[in-house]
């Protein structure tokens, strides 16, 4: 099945002189989390069945990988919490004083918000940060447990380095995805998840963007632990947050509006794994092979990440 890829459901900051706030980190070579071991060999990349045709996700391709270890979550709050008090980082977000805030979540307190031209659901608030996700007055509580997010490239490669790991790139991410399934679209299987009753992960149930029923459980995020692991026990490789790796965004098309749209994402990095917001209808991407990208200062209640470790 093919189909054209509409805009993504992450938004990204404009280019600005900020530059790069993000310093090095003083490093530990220590897991803050469980990590599996992932063994190395021949990786599938992409897919013979694209269902998006301008993200890359086809042609399927292998790639070697050597053996690396994974979290076995993406990072949570609690152990980037303990992150920034170890070593007092301050967020991107919290230096610009605003980030993206999914308009049906902005606190009824802050009154009138800009929204993306484009994606007016995305709305900007001051304010919001990985601490208070929707900004200031929120009624959405923080949870150690969940995936931390608001947080952006830069922040997440810095927690890496603390910890004496990096970011996966495209091929150990999908490699890991897969839990040794091969081409297929999702980390269980072929199995398709639906707005009635087949819940094996946590996206969008309901008309996008005005109405999630919740159906699978979660309205925003869901633990970090949650749902039914891979093959190599890793939890959420799909759905719940967007994952940052270590590679550009890159698409190599020669369709000329294709080749425009990628012309504004320039410096982007790439995400995997789609998110909590992601439906059928808008954003097909909580499938293994798909692709997205942001700007790595952009920060958004539904972007996330995992560390890997070489072996």
């Amino acid at each position: 099945m093919d189909s054209e890829a509409k805009g993504c459901c992450t938004p990204a900051r404009e280019p600005s002189a900020h530059g790069d706030v993000s310093k090095p980190i003083a490093g530990h070579v220590f897991h803050p989390q469980a990590a599996i071991a992932i063994a190395g060999g021949k990786a599938m990349v992409g897919t013979k069945t694209p269902f998006l045709t301008d993200d890359g996700e086809s042609p399927l391709r292998s790639k070697r990988v050597q053996p690396f270890k994974m979290m076995q979550t993406t990072v949570t709050n609690a152990s980037f919490q303990a992150f920034v008090e170890e070593t007092g980082y301050v967020t991107e977000a919290e230096q610009f004083g605003w980030s993206f805030v999914f308009h049906s979540d902005v606190p009824e307190c802050i009154g009138a918000t800009q929204g993306v031209v484009g994606t007016e659901w995305w709305r900007r608030v001051d304010g919001a940060n990985w601490r208070q996700v929707h900004g200031a007055g929120s009624q959405i509580p923080w949870d150690p447990d969940h995936p931390v997010t608001q947080v952006s490239w830069r922040d997440a490669t810095a927690f890496a380095q603390w910890c004496g790991g990096r970011l996966p790139n495209e091929a150990e991410w999908e490699h890991a995805a897969r839990g040794g399934l091969g081409d297929v679209p999702f980390p269980w299987g072929t199995e398709e998840p639906d707005d009635k009753d087949v819940f094996p992960c946590n996206i969008w149930q309901g008309d996008f963007p005005n109405n999630n029923k919740a159906a699978d459980g979660w309205l925003h995020t869901a633990p970090a632990k949650s749902f039914e692991p891979n093959g190599y026990g890793l939890y959420n490789m799909v759905g719940n947050v967007w994952e940052w790796t270590s590679e550009p965004y890159r698409v190599k098309s020669l369709k000329k509006r294709v080749t425009q749209r990628l012309e504004g994402m320039r410096g982007f990095k790439l995400l995997k794994g789609g998110s909590f917001l992601c439906h059928r209808s808008y954003c097909y991407r909580y499938r293994i092979a798909a692709r997205s990208g942001n700007a790595p200062d952009s920060a958004t209640p539904h972007q996330g990440f995992r560390v890997v470790w070489d072996a």
